[in-house]
């Protein structure tokens, strides 16, 4: 493959292809973070190019903590990406957001444990001895995330601009004690994914944002069945098409696009001193830190 891929789509569950593409072929990557959930799938959609990766694999074989998040981002990296859009099921924590509801949200709090949540100073990669502090104020861009609200919009689904996404470890879903204390802390929609894919996207200079499909109202809301893997699909397979449709419309509204606004969101966060990081780690980064060094 030699034409660059301006637009990639992560799908989450229940999102696992894009039957829309054409001129379609797959492409597996290995990247210096090990091999992505699967092949690429890359194809044409209204003239545009576009990669799609199923994040958990096609067939969901690979649980949320099992993600190998840095090679799925890194592998949009190396086929040129710069606008990522991420589809993903979520849990509502609030009333207004119902079940088939698409939230676009604006900020994201962390809570998993144990996963790899940077590029950089890793010494089992042949990355270390690189600090890099990116700026995470606005995890979404903000750009991207005008145009997936405006590509929902147009689907005519009911569709909500900003909210608080918290992400958990899974693979279980929540305890309601949980539930209660995500909601007393001001979260709004839960997820099990987004977190690291927002900031490893900021790293890699790509534009990320997140059309959040609600599947469920956890286990806080009283007077709704706990959640389960049963609803998340129902509600999935529900909304796929309307995904997909969002997804198109959003690539068609990035054909006149420039580059990503978060080319150079690394650009003054490298603190380490330039002369004193070893050659193979800007090799092993080139894609990312090789236009600064």
């Amino acid at each position: 493959m030699s034409e660059k891929v301006h637009i990639g789509v992560i799908g989450g569950s229940g999102v696992y292809q894009m039957e829309a593409l054409e001129n379609v072929e797959e492409i597996a990557l290995t990247t210096p973070f090990g091999d992505p959930s699967d092949s690429y799938i890359v194809g044409s959609l209204h003239g545009q190019r576009v990669a799609f990766l199923a994040r958990h694999g096609r067939g969901h074989v690979v649980s949320p903590t099992r993600l190998n998040q840095r090679a799925n981002i890194y592998g949009f990296k190396m086929l040129g990406v710069e606008y990522l859009i991420g589809v993903s099921a979520c849990g509502s924590l609030r009333e207004r957001f119902a079940p088939g509801d698409i939230v676009i949200p604006d900020q994201l709090f962390d809570r998993t444990s144990g996963r790899a949540l940077s590029f950089f100073d890793d010494p089992a990669v042949g990355t270390d001895g690189l600090v890099v502090h990116v700026s995470m104020a606005d995890p979404f861009c903000p750009y991207l995330s005008d145009i997936c609200y405006k590509a929902v919009q147009a689907t005519g689904a009911t569709v909500h601009k900003g909210a608080n996404f918290i992400t958990i470890e899974g693979p279980r879903f929540s305890t309601k004690a949980e539930s209660h204390a995500y909601r007393s802390w001001g979260m709004d929609i839960i997820g099990m994914t987004t977190t690291p894919e927002a900031q490893l996207a900021r790293e890699a200079g790509i534009s990320y944002a997140v059309m959040a499909h609600i599947t469920d109202y956890d286990v806080w809301h009283e007077s709704e069945e706990a959640v389960t893997v049963e609803r998340v699909i129902a509600t999935l397979m529900h909304n796929a098409e309307v995904a997909k449709e969002a997804v198109a419309n959003a690539v068609t509204l990035l054909a006149d696009a420039g580059p990503s606004p978060q080319a150079d969101a690394i650009k003054d966060a490298i603190i380490t001193n330039k002369a004193q990081v070893r050659p193979e780690v800007v090799e092993n980064l080139r894609l990312i830190v090789g236009k600064y060094f």
